[in-house]
């Protein structure tokens, strides 16, 4: 039987917890909680002896947090996103962190083209085939075409 700590009353409510309990809860360490609220993300009440308390808010927060983390965002963005209170500037950040996933899936996806060019190639060196030569031929500065056999 669960203590009565973590008991959710009928409201969906739960009794608050402490930072031990949330963080094994996301499976976290203390100190990325704390490093949190010294950047401002969280905000947990304090106990008469000062212990965090967190409560189904900061659990939130919490699973708020890692799925930005999850989707490439920084901290710092972030917490400019949970700091305004301005749609259209949570937009405005959003629309920018788009364009850069954009960018980074292409980067990406780009990488993934170049080993699997390798990966289907027939040559001994690699660095030899005419086809792996043109992928990486914006690297190098010059005209891959010119080295190429025709």
């Amino acid at each position: 039987m669960k203590s009565s700590k973590h008991r959710t009353p009928v409201g969906g409510e739960r009794e608050p917890i402490g930072i031990g309990a949330l963080a094994e809860r996301f499976g976290l360490a203390t100190h990325v909680l704390r490093h949190w609220e010294a950047m401002g993300l969280l905000t947990p009440t304090r106990d008469a002896a000062g212990r965090r308390r967190y409560g189904s808010a900061d659990l939130t927060r919490v699973a708020v947090i890692l799925r930005a983390k999850e989707a490439g965002l920084s901290l710092d963005i972030i917490r400019s996103l949970v700091a305004t209170a301005d749609p259209a500037k949570r937009k405005d950040i959003l629309r920018e962190e788009a364009e850069a996933l954009r960018s980074r899936i292409a980067a990406a996806q780009a990488s993934l083209e170049l080993i699997e060019c390798v990966l289907g190639c027939d040559h001994e060196d690699f660095s030899q085939c005419a086809h792996f030569q043109l992928m990486v031929a914006d690297r190098t500065g010059t005209d891959a075409a010119v080295r190429l056999p025709v």
